[in-house]
């Protein structure tokens, strides 16, 4: 599991202008979405009709390649209660398959209610039923993914933060 790493693993991992690949792995599809090369915003590209396991990596793999991929990122559908149930188990096998095939890590992301989400913004922009199944596996990728673009967001804001200047105060509470 070499290749499955941590949000702050990935952050310490970029470089100017690679861009994520989010996946929404379900049994029958894969939702896919793209970020942009300043790591900024998720864009839903679209849905893969799942097939054989390595056919579907082929197609992600050479999609990674040509948008220059930094990582994959992965939601991973846990219960309520934090805990794995047997789709969060299948997305785990999903992601370390996936991850073992080439040098492009994997990163898995909560995706509690993202599929809800989205089906509930679908649901009050009125979008059709029809339309809500050719679209949600997308946008719950890209819902996916700008949660983990968001972290990285506040980890590099963290990192870049100033610290306070050594006052008085401070360091009559240290001496003491």
């Amino acid at each position: 599991m070499a290749n499955m790493i941590s949000p702050a693993e990935l952050a310490a991992r970029l470089e100017e202008g690679q861009r994520l690949l989010g996946l929404d792995v379900g049994e029958k599809t894969i939702g896919v979405a793209l970020s942009d090369a300043l790591l900024m915003s998720a864009t839903p590209m679209h849905t893969i009709r799942r097939q054989k396991f390595s056919a579907d990596a082929a197609e992600l793999l050479e999609l990674a390649k040509r948008e220059n991929v930094a990582a994959f990122v992965i939601g991973h559908p846990l219960n309520m209660d934090g805990t794995a149930g047997p789709r969060a188990q299948s997305v785990r096998a999903f992601a370390r398959n996936l991850a073992s095939l080439s040098d492009i890590p994997v990163v898995l992301w909560d995706e509690r209610l993202s599929t809800a989400g989205v089906e509930r913004t679908l649901l009050d922009a009125d979008v059709s039923r029809a339309r809500r199944a050719e679209v949600v596996d997308k946008l719950a990728a890209s819902w996916i993914l700008q949660g983990l673009l968001d972290h990285l967001r506040q980890l590099r804001a963290q990192r870049t933060e100033p610290e306070e200047p050594d006052t008085p105060t401070d360091r009559a509470t240290r001496d003491s």
